[in-house]
């Protein structure tokens, strides 16, 4: 009987090489920017490679932590393949991670080895080296396999074999919010699990296609990657620069696109602009999406078909070839996603999904998908996920894709797992009578007023987020008569605003204007206590540079109020 998938990561290539043999495994763009593909053959015999490279050439022994610094590209899944089959735990580092960052994760985690994307890579780990007593070699990952002295392929095959599930696959540092990342050390049963509840919920197969430009350092584009491979599907790498995936997305043709909100919510922003610069545009467009919507919901009146089909070939079809023309299988995590955009992208025939999870629960605690869907919620449990509410109206889940715990910090991990096993996710969320999951905001950013009052901050800042001209809203109001709010720009919305309106970007108050209804929109969906009562548009957004976003692009709200202090005040002074 064949097997449904391997018993570790470690045979991944193995399976898949013998399964899919010449069926395209990866695609990605060549030194001359051509898309050029690897077979499953090919994708074995290089990850062979490879590993022999790291237990011959560098001495990694099973259970060495083995690191990668590197943007998304081929490579990365080469090298993490290639660890696992050396019975190596492997070691994700962020590209964006500052020099502190890198040197917590390398020392906290015990690196022996790092692989660089490239030399400027390899001298900032050089440059934090010092303080490196288990690290010995630092390698550039296209120099990999050429590392002298390879094992033989007998000893490579023989630690695959001798990886077991329970072993060690990876430690996965959180980004967090506040104080230095944590190790979350998950095992091969912990991905196994997760890949086993989702395998039949996202159907793929040979000749489909899933585009990858989210950071392989973040276990959602990993399970992507293993996914795919267990598919026998091809995985296609973005070009290397976030400023080209819209264009190559049509391009690369993909049926299956992971994705963060903002990439989906763009392209809603982009049409809508298009739309707004004609006269009338704004009312077509409305009402061509309000006809897709019953159109995707089955609910498509006799009398609204002939308006559906010239939508369909003014707007809907044009969307779709944005995205390849093939798409039928979009998902979407670590941050809400605005309603209107999932409305306009249904309306077009394009599905996106939902999902809720965290590194600590192996990536995946529920998913929409097309089986069950219900938009407004991040899907139902998955299987083998137990999902609660807590008495202060905590998340906790339970089941075998949840990890062991964090690496080297005792504390830490009896504060997240309980002893009954209870993952406490620290987000607020609530079941629905079909068991849907709603997640409602984060337990630690709760505000509660000078007068008492508790506010759940995310409703109010995604409320504000909504308008396509703010980039971020932060809510500010601990221990305050009232809350105010830090917003920021979206620099592109901006311009083309003013572009298509005559106004000068630079014009504070009309822009002002623009935020204001932003705030009065917000503030007319929300509680009373809860409404924005002034706010400051600050001169810079924030980046990851600046320290207040984390390398997945969360914000980090001590960092916030500690960086425009002066602005918060003022703004309670002004009364």
């Amino acid at each position: 009987m064949t097997r449904r998938r391997p018993d570790t990561l470690a045979e991944f290539t193995e399976w898949a090489g013998e399964r899919y043999a010449d069926h395209p495994a990866l695609r990605f763009k060549g030194p001359t920017g051509d898309w050029e593909s690897v077979s499953y053959t090919e994708l074995r015999d290089v990850v062979r490679e490879t590993g022999r490279a790291l237990i011959g050439g560098l001495g990694v022994a099973p259970g060495d932590r083995v690191a990668i610094l590197s943007e998304t590209r081929p490579e990365w899944t080469y090298a993490h393949f290639a660890a696992f089959a050396a019975g190596a735990v492997v070691v994700p580092v962020y590209p964006t991670a500052g020099d502190e960052e890198l040197a917590w994760v390398l020392g906290d985690s015990g690196a022996s080895v790092v692989i660089c994307e490239n030399a400027a890579r390899a001298a900032r780990v050089e440059g934090v080296r010092a303080g490196l007593p288990a690290l010995r070699h630092v390698v550039l990952i296209d120099a990999l396999r050429a590392v002298p002295a390879p094992a033989p392929l007998a000893e490579l095959l023989d630690r695959c074999a001798a990886v077991c599930a329970d072993d060690p696959a990876e430690i996965v540092y959180t980004s967090g919010t506040t104080g230095p990342p944590k190790g979350c050390l998950l095992t091969h049963a912990n991905i196994a699990a997760v890949l086993d509840a989702n395998l039949d919920l996202i159907e793929g197969g040979p000749g489909d296609r899933t585009y990858l430009y989210l950071p392989l350092a973040h276990l959602l584009a990993q399970l992507i990657e293993f996914t795919t491979v267990l598919h026998g599907s091809e995985l296609c790498y973005f070009g290397g620069r976030i400023e080209d995936v819209v264009s190559e997305l049509a391009e690369a043709r993909p049926t299956h696109l992971p994705s963060v909100p903002r990439l989906f919510e763009k392209i809603h922003s982009v049409v809508l602009s298009l739309a707004e610069s004609q006269e009338g545009g704004r009312e077509r467009f409305t009402e061509a999406v309000r006809i897709g919507v019953l159109a995707a919901d089955g609910q498509l009146p006799e009398e609204l078909k002939g308006a559906y089909e010239e939508a369909d070939q003014r707007l809907y079809s044009l969307v779709r070839a944005a995205f390849g023309g093939r798409l039928r299988w979009a998902l979407t995590g670590a941050a809400p996603i605005a309603p209107q955009t999932l409305d306009f992208l249904r309306a077009c025939g394009i599905a996106v999904f939902e999902g809720y999870g965290m590194t600590e629960s192996g990536g995946v605690i529920s998913l929409n998908h097309p089986g069950a869907v219900r938009y407004g919620t991040v899907g139902r449990p998955i299987a083998g996920c137990e999902v609660r509410i807590g008495e202060d109206g905590e998340v906790l889940a339970r089941g075998p894709m949840v990890f062991p715990g964090y690496y080297g910090n005792e504390q830490a991990t009896r504060e997240t797992l309980d002893a009954d096993g209870w993952l406490h996710t620290g987000d607020l969320g609530a079941l629905d009578e079909d068991g849907y999951l709603s997640i409602t905001g984060r337990k630690k950013d709760l505000i509660i007023t000078s007068s008492g009052k508790n506010l759940t901050p995310s409703q109010v800042e995604l409320a504000v987020q909504q308008s396509r001209f703010v980039s971020h809203a932060v809510l500010v109001g601990d221990r305050r008569p009232y809350p105010v709010a830090l917003i920021t720009l979206d620099a592109d919305e901006v311009t083309g605003w003013a572009t298509r309106t005559g106004h000068d970007p630079a014009d504070r108050d009309a822009v002002r204007t623009l935020v204001q209804e932003a705030v009065d929109t917000a503030n007319a969906q929300v509680s009373r206590p809860a409404r924005i009562r002034a706010f400051a548009v600050l001169e810079e957004d924030f980046t990851v540079d600046s320290g207040v976003l984390t390398p997945t692009l969360k914000v980090r709200r001590k960092a916030v109020t500690e960086r425009y202090a002066g602005v918060i005040e003022a703004l309670y002074a002004d009364g």
